[in-house]
C-alpha cells in the first residue's frame, strides 16, 4: 500500500513539474508577439477577427489570426489559410495554447484571435493564462447563450467582460450597454474605447466584395488606429482579406419550374437581433427584395430560439414563411395570430428535402426571395445541399434602383462557396471551400534578420498619467489623434478623456 501512494506521488511531483513547464514555455511564446487581440462579444467575432487581421496586415504587421467554431481556420501571415485539426472535432480552449505557439514561429508583431470559451470562468482563463491580450474587443452583446451566461442581458455584457484586459484597451461598438461595460472596465484599469459604426460611409463599405456591418469595419479601424495604422491603408487592407466561410451571403438559382430565386443563408446570425439586422441591410442594398419568404429551421434543444425567430415574423413581413425542422410546433405557435395563415409546416424529424423543398419552392412566385433563419443543424442542412445542386441563375440582375447594389457586391459566380463556420458540412462542401483559400505554405516565411525587423515599439498597455489622463505609446505614430472615437456618456460618469 505504501508503495502505492509512493507511485501517486512521484507522478503527482511530474504533473505539477511538466505543468509550470509547459507553462513557462507557453508564456515565453506570448512574449514574442508585442501586439494580442482577443476577439469577444455575441455576434460577428470570426468576421472581426478576419477585418482586424486584414488592417493590420495592410500596415506592413507581420500578423497571425485564428477564427474558431467548428469550421476553425488558422491565417498565415500572407493571408493563405488552414483548417484547424481537433481531435474527435471536439473544439477545447487549450488548442489556444498550439495556437500561440504555431504563431511564435513566424515572430509576428500580432495575433488576432477570437475567443472560444462561452462559460464565463472560462473567458476569464482564455484572457488571464492563455492569451494575455494586449488590446481587447468586445463587439456587441445579444440575446444568446443565456444560459451559461445570463439569465439577462445585463448579465451577459458582465461576463463577457471577463475577457478584458488588466491595464490595457478594449474596442467596442456596443452603445446600449456601454455603461456596464464600462463599470468593468474601470474596474480592471482598462481604457474602453467605443468605436462609433456613424464614422464608416456608404462609400468605405461599398469597397467589399462581401456583406459586412459598419459595426465590425468601425472595430477593426479602431484597433489599426491604435497601432498606429492610417485609415486608408487600413481600409485597403481589409478589403483584400478572405471573408469568413459564414459571411452573409446571397446567392441566385433557378428552380426546376424555371423561377428565379434569390437566396440569403442567415443561419449563422441565431440570434433575433442579429437576424434583423441581416434581413434589413440586404432588403436596404437590394441584394433580396419582395416578395419575400421566410424559412425557419427548429431544432429540439434549442426550442427557446425557435420561438424567437416566429416572434420576428412581423418585422419581417414575408408572404410565406416555412417551418422545417422539429418541433415545428414550438416556431409556428409564437408567430403572432395576425400572421399565422401564412404559416405552411414542412417540420419533420427525418424529413428529406426531396419531401419539403418541391412544396417550398412551389409556393413562390418568379423572382422571389428566400431568407433562411433559425439554426442550420438538421434539415436546415439539408435544405443548403438542396440549393446547392440548383442551376445558378447567371441572368441575375445584381444592381438596385439606385445603382448602390452593383457596387456592395458582384455576381454570385465572382464569389466563393459560403458555409457556417458554427456547423458541421459534407465532407466535399468543405473541401470546396478549402481549395478556394488554401495555398501551398513554404517551411520558411520570414528570413532571418541580423537585427530585429519590426518597425518600432508596439507597447499597448495604457497608462495613468499624473494627470489621470491615458497614454497609449504606438509605433510610428505617438502622438496619433484618436478623435474619431466617440464616447458616448453615461450616468455619473466625470472622467475626462485626453482630446488632441
Amino acid at each position: 500500500m505504501l508503495y502505492l501512494y509512493f507511485v501517486l506521488l512521484i507522478s503527482g511531483v511530474f504533473l505539477l513539474i511538466a505543468g509550470i513547464v509547459e507553462q513557462r514555455r507557453h508564456y515565453a511564446a506570448l512574449h514574442t508577439i508585442p501586439t494580442r487581440v482577443l476577439v469577444n462579444g455575441i455576434r460577428g467575432k470570426s468576421s472581426i477577427t478576419r477585418l482586424c487581421a486584414g488592417a493590420l496586415r495592410g500596415g506592413g504587421l507581420v500578423t497571425v489570426a485564428k477564427t474558431t467554431g467548428t469550421a476553425a481556420r488558422f491565417i498565415h501571415p500572407d493571408a493563405t489559410e488552414e483548417p484547424v485539426y481537433r481531435k474527435f472535432g471536439i473544439a477545447n480552449v487549450v488548442e489556444q495554447i498550439g495556437i500561440v505557439r504555431r504563431a511564435a514561429t513566424y515572430r509576428p508583431h500580432a495575433l488576432v484571435i477570437e475567443c472560444m470559451a462561452v462559460m464565463p470562468a472560462l473567458q476569464e482563463v482564455n484572457q488571464s493564462k492563455l492569451i494575455r491580450s494586449t488590446i481587447g474587443v468586445l463587439c456587441n452583446v445579444r440575446e444568446d447563450h443565456l444560459a451559461e451566461m445570463g439569465p439577462t442581458l445585463d448579465d451577459v455584457a458582465r461576463s463577457l467582460c471577463r475577457s478584458m484586459p488588466e491595464d490595457g484597451i478594449c474596442v467596442t461598438a456596443e452603445k446600449e450597454r456601454f455603461h456596464i461595460l464600462q463599470e468593468e472596465a474601470d474596474a480592471r484599469n482598462c481604457r474602453l474605447v467605443y468605436a462609433d459604426p456613424e464614422t464608416v460611409s456608404d462609400a468605405e463599405l461599398r469597397g467589399f466584395s462581401w456583406f459586412t456591418f459598419k459595426e465590425n469595419v468601425a472595430i477593426a479601424l479602431a484597433v489599426a488606429e491604435l497601432l498606429g495604422i492610417d485609415r486608408e491603408v487600413a481600409l485597403q487592407g481589409m478589403y483584400d482579406a478572405p471573408p469568413d466561410p459564414g459571411v452573409l451571403s446571397v446567392e441566385r438559382y433557378v428552380t426546376p419550374d424555371n423561377r428565379r430565386l434569390a437566396f440569403a443563408n442567415v443561419f449563422a446570425a441565431n440570434d433575433p437581433e442579429s437576424t434583423l439586422m441581416n434581413v434589413n441591410q440586404l432588403l436596404d442594398l437590394g441584394a433580396i427584395s419582395r416578395p419575400l419568404n421566410v424559412v425557419i429551421n427548429c431544432r429540439p434543444d434549442r426550442v427557446e430560439r425557435n420561438g424567437q425567430m416566429g416572434e420576428i415574423i412581423p418585422d419581417l413581413r414575408p408572404d410565406n414563411v416555412f417551418v422545417i425542422g422539429h418541433p415545428a410546433k414550438s416556431a409556428i405557435d409564437a408567430i403572432p395570430a395576425a400572421w399565422r395563415d401564412r404559416a405552411v409546416d414542412l417540420g419533420g424529424d427525418r424529413r428529406p428535402a426531396e419531401d419539403f423543398m418541391p412544396a417550398l419552392l412551389g409556393r413562390m412566385p418568379d423572382g422571389s426571395s428566400l431568407v433562411a433563419i433559425g439554426n442550420i443543424h438538421g434539415q436546415g442542412e439539408e435544405l443548403l445541399e438542396y440549393l446547392a445542386e440548383l442551376p445558378a441563375d447567371d441572368s441575375a440582375v445584381d444592381h438596385h434602383a439606385d445603382g448602390d447594389w452593383a457596387q456592395q457586391a458582384p455576381a454570385g459566380p465572382a464569389q466563393p462557396p459560403r458555409l457556417d463556420p458554427y456547423a458541421s458540412y459534407p465532407l466535399a462542401q468543405e473541401e470546396r471551400y478549402q481549395a478556394s483559400q488554401t495555398q501551398e505554405i513554404p517551411l520558411v516565411r520570414i528570413p532571418l534578420q541580423p537585427t530585429d525587423p519590426r518597425p518600432g515599439p508596439v507597447v499597448l498597455t495604457a497608462q495613468r498619467g499624473p494627470d489621470d489622463g491615458w497614454t497609449v505609446p504606438v509605433p510610428a505614430a505617438p502622438e496619433e489623434s484618436f478623435g474619431w472615437f466617440h464616447q458616448p456618456a453615461h450616468e455619473g460618469d466625470d472622467r475626462t478623456h485626453p482630446q488632441p
